[in-house]
């Protein structure tokens, strides 16, 4: 039998044998490698490079996890920024994953996106919140507070100069919209761990559920905190009957707006008893009754208070004293300028827009009406065109611009308050044979941040105010003030004192027969000085040379002397108007 032939070897160029194809090592020199642990191999290489991704999908989900439940649990105060606060179950994240599993798959994405962006629009509010408890003591109204956004803008220009406030309202814009992408992003990635783990998240929303019930049911606490959560649909019930009760209010002002006892009254029925006086409403920015109560404080403004009145009796004023209720508190000067002087509760944007666009007979009004005052206002704060001037009956508004001052701004007050009464007596008191005056003065000086703070000068060497950039330069720096509650407190009450020290020697060396003072705080301070002591309490006080003008409001019960006493009366801001124009009307 003949032997198989044999294949011949294949020859190169050369003539030398080459290696088949197939016998060629497919991992260089050494024997050959099978398929199957090629196969291994390529596994092996796969797993390897999927090992980072799945370590950073993981913890990309953990992170949009504690996004969601840290958004769900924020509070709106900042003291209840602790751990027990975000150590609690919210409801909200259970119905959320329960809904999510009885959803198609694009209804599930749809609902994830606007309920990731509604939730962080709840967040964005809940920080507002935060914001404003801190400065006004009061949560942010959505439907009436976004005008004074623009105001802090411009307390942060003044504050802080024009770089910084542009670069704090370009960093707000970002985070606002950083905050409802991510949100929205964070809760559409959840919705598909949600899905494609059905079966663990089922268990796990029955447990949570049944946990959250149990622990509502018993009232458990963490940290003085409900266990069982539902933060979220407390803000979203809290906003709707915020508007609510915004709408309700709108007609309820209309209604108290319309009851006016001296809408009628002929001029010359008006103010008899103050006939050929000078008569000057001045307030103290943030001259709160914390400034003469709260130990930190009460201290130096005691004394400058008595200082005051014994120089004050000298010249031969009297004076009397008591506490009105403010509308606010920290801020919005406006609404306790307009409550003083319209008769009216102006405690919301709303109400002040309502009052301004009235015929609303205000106290300064009433001079004008009665045609025997010169009516003039001294804003050494308003720095832009002030229509309402008009509505306030004042013949005459004096402003920033006007006030002939060059000097440095300290902080956030354009003209410092020696000034300003200054200037008052230059361009109005002052003037040979003016007649009879009424004025609404704002000394500015004392309004937060409280940093620098100008002091006392001569008064025939202020000039056109180039003066005070020695003293500016001498001043501190309010971001270092900031740092340091105790420091804040320190400079509020140096503050304080310069107003009242400003306005007590303007009396004592400019002040007549004819003069009559009354001058009040607008608001208390923020709660960083009040530590919410005190409630909304401001000093007033009436100051008069003749003793005709305090005999008429003897009936009043007001304490003698510049300093009211923790037991004087306390009446509404709103109920001064009418008590006023009624004791000194005729009889």
């Amino acid at each position: 039998m003949r032997p198989s032939r044999l294949p011949r070897p294949a020859l190169n160029g050369d003539g030398r044998r080459t290696v088949p194809p197939t016998a060629a090592p497919a991992h260089g020199p050494g024997p050959p490698v099978s398929g199957s642990v090629r196969k291994d191999l390529r596994v092996s290489i796969g797993t390897s490079r999927k090992l980072p991704r799945l370590a950073v999908s993981r913890v990309v989900t953990a992170l949009a996890a504690v996004l969601v439940a840290g958004a769900l649990l924020l509070p709106d105060r900042v003291e209840r920024l602790t751990p027990g606060t975000f150590a609690r179950i919210p409801v909200e994240a259970i119905a959320g994953a329960a809904l999510l599993l009885l959803l198609r798959p694009r209804a599930r994405r749809a609902v994830a996106v606007a309920a990731g962006a509604f939730l962080g629009l709840l967040t964005l509010l809940n920080v507002l919140d935060m914001g404003f408890r801190s400065v006004l003591a009061r949560p942010f109204d959505p439907v009436l507070d976004w005008v004074l956004l623009d105001d802090a803008e411009a307390f942060l220009s003044d504050s802080v100069g024009p770089a910084g406030a542009t670069a704090a309202v370009i960093a707000a814009g970002l985070l606002v919209v950083v905050v409802l992408v991510l949100m929205a992003l964070s809760v559409l990635r959840l919705s598909h761990v949600v899905v494609r783990h059905s079966d663990v998240t089922t268990r796990t929303t029955l447990v949570a559920g049944t946990a959250w019930v149990a622990c509502a049911a018993l009232g458990a606490q963490v940290s003085g905190a409900a266990v069982a959560s539902q933060g979220a649909a407390d803000v979203v019930r809290n906003r709707v009957q915020q508007v609510r009760a915004g709408m309700a209010d709108r007609e309820a002002f209309a209604e108290e707006s319309a009851v006016d006892a001296f809408r009628g009254t002929p001029g010359d029925r008006l103010l008899t008893g103050l006939r050929g006086k000078d008569v000057l409403f001045v307030f103290i920015e943030s001259y709160g009754r914390n400034a003469i109560e709260d130990p930190a404080t009460a201290p130096g403004l005691g004394a400058v208070l008595a200082d005051g009145e014994r120089r004050l009796g000298a010249a031969g004023f009297a004076s009397r004293s008591a506490f009105l209720t403010s509308p606010t508190t920290g801020g919005g000067s406006w609404l306790a300028h307009s409550t003083f002087l319209s008769g009216l509760w102006i405690d919301n944007q709303r109400r002040y827009r309502d009052l301004t666009s009235s015929d609303r007979l205000t106290l300064t009004g009433a001079f004008r009406r009665s045609g025997a005052w010169r009516t003039v206002g001294i804003m050494p704060g308003v720095t832009r065109a002030w229509p309402e001037g008009r509505f306030f009956g004042l013949d005459h508004v004096y402003d920033s611009r006007d006030l002939g001052y060059r000097g440095p701004k300290f902080s956030w007050t354009p003209v410092p308050d020696q000034f300003s009464l200054a200037a008052f007596e230059r361009l109005e008191h002052g003037r040979p044979g003016h007649g009879p005056l009424m004025a609404e003065i704002v000394l500015t000086s004392s309004h937060n941040p409280w940093a620098p703070v100008p002091t006392m000068l001569d008064w025939d060497a202020l000039g056109d105010g180039s003066v005070y950039e020695a003293v500016k330069r001498a001043g501190k720096d309010p971001k270092e003030v900031w740092k340091d509650p105790a420091r804040v407190r320190e400079e509020y009450r140096r503050a304080i004192a310069y107003s009242l020290d400003s306005l007590i020697s303007y009396v004592e060396k400019y002040g007549d027969d004819d003069t009559v003072l009354v001058f009040l705080g607008d608001h208390q301070p923020v709660p960083a000085v009040t530590r919410d002591r005190h409630g909304r309490d401001v000093p007033v006080t009436v100051v008069a040379r003749d003793p005709a003008v305090l005999d008429r409001i003897s009936d009043w019960g007001w304490q003698r002397g510049l300093r009211p006493a923790p037991d004087a009366p306390v009446w509404r801001m709103d109920a001064f108007r009418d008590r006023f124009l009624t004791a000194y009307g005729p009889r």
